[in-house]
């Protein structure tokens, strides 16, 4: 799990597998793979960073990133198209 904190201040600890995208808009806005979305205070940045150490302390490596579309979303590379 990774921490996020969302606009109120309260923290909020999300599973990282479940994230489809991460989008500044300008606010972070995480899409989850239900649909839902989340804004939290963390820059995408920085959510993918723990996503990333999340991942490396699991031993299942780096997540897969591309770079921000036009609209400005990192996609995870698990997505499915």
């Amino acid at each position: 799990m990774i921490k996020v904190t969302r606009l109120n201040g309260t923290e909020y600890w999300l599973n990282p597998h479940i994230i489809e995208t991460v989008e500044k808009t300008p606010d972070t806005t995480i899409t989850l793979v239900s649909g839902k979305k989340l804004v939290v205070k963390e820059p995408p940045e920085e959510v993918l960073a723990r996503i990333t150490e999340y991942r490396k302390r699991l031993g299942i490596g780096e997540p897969v990133f591309t770079l921000p579309d036009v609209k400005g979303t990192m996609h995870t590379g698990q997505e499915q198209e």
